[in-house]
């Protein structure tokens, strides 16, 4: 009995010690994109719980009991910040207690104090709608504000993990490489986009413009936060005409009813941009964001990337 239960039991214990490591670091990343670069970094090295979707509009998220709990277990929180997650982040990491991830320690991170924010008002009132006295928060939407975000992540990975300090050196420098080459390849091909009038359904694209020198005239919300009036949008229909518009564009998350509103009697397309991670269908990871975005920006004025038709 003795001699058949020892080579069970031993081959249990080579099997067991032969299983990869468990993630060393819990992150919490607030939306898709910071959830999506922690798995770029940190590999098999990191978990990652990412607290909203793409469908969801991150500026307004319930702070649910699941989410203090997982925050409460995070190693590290990677947010948008400039106010983004004001009305349910302060209150998850309060509730969570956890010292870890307060604000001010390595297991805090908020990826636009480390880009040069736009849209910063000189002044700030209930008159503005929901404006973010630090500046636009949406600063995925152009990659090389991933790219600064990157490197910083990185270093706070090993601040926080010495042990793995070269492995998330050794991840970032090759996901740089790769990130690099690919914004040079996305900037040619968005090459045709420059100059392009657009209209928007929230002020959310002010990186996308200044990185593809795209041209906003307007926006559907007639201050931010707040959804479009009739009156609104007839004002805005007859600017659309005088100004020559070539598209109206809105975010995975947004009713589309008031864009195609526009573009119907405007005589343009309405093009819905992922926005984040997963917005779309074809939009699954970091790369494949860009991908897409240019896609359908480039299909709308008439022009190819060279890519396959991926519209759902």
């Amino acid at each position: 009995m003795k001699k058949m239960f020892l080579p069970a039991f031993l081959a249990l214990f080579v099997s067991l010690i032969s299983q990869p490591a468990a993630a060393t670091l819990r992150i919490f990343a607030c939306e898709p994109e910071w959830g999506a670069l922690a798995k770029e970094i940190g590999g098999d090295q990191v978990s990652v719980y990412t607290a909203t979707q793409a469908g969801q509009d991150p500026h307004h998220v319930q702070a649910r009991p699941s989410m203090i709990a997982r925050m409460r277990r995070a190693d590290m929180v990677i947010a948008t910040g400039a106010q983004l997650e004001i009305g349910w982040l302060p209150v998850l990491i309060r509730q969570a207690a956890n010292a870890r991830v307060q604000r001010g320690q390595p297991g805090y991170l908020a990826a636009s104090d480390y880009v040069q924010k736009l849209g910063v008002p000189a002044r700030v009132d209930r008159a503005m709608g929901d404006v973010h006295a630090a500046g636009n928060p949406h600063i995925q939407t152009d990659p090389r504000n991933i790219a600064r975000v990157a490197a910083v992540l990185a270093k706070r990975l090993g601040q926080i993990d010495p042990a793995h300090a070269a492995f998330y050196q050794s991840r970032y420098q090759e996901f740089s490489r790769r990130w690099q080459d690919a914004i040079a390849r996305w900037e040619k091909e968005a090459a045709p986009l420059k100059g392009t009038r657009i209209v928007v359904y929230h002020k959310g694209w002010n990186y996308l413009n200044r990185w593809l020198g795209l041209i906003q005239v307007g926006a559907l919300e007639p201050v931010p936060g707040v959804p479009p009036s009739t009156s609104h949008l007839a004002q805005l229909l007859s600017k659309v005409k005088q100004q020559q518009v070539a598209m109206v564009i809105y975010a995975a998350y947004q009713n589309p009813r008031p864009s195609e509103w526009l573009a119907q009697r405007a005589g343009i397309p309405a093009v819905k941009l992922p926005f984040s991670v997963g917005g779309t269908d074809s939009a699954g990871d970091l790369f494949a964001l860009y991908d897409d975005t240019i896609h359908r920006l480039l299909k709308a004025v008439g022009k190819s990337a060279g890519s396959p038709d991926r519209e759902e």
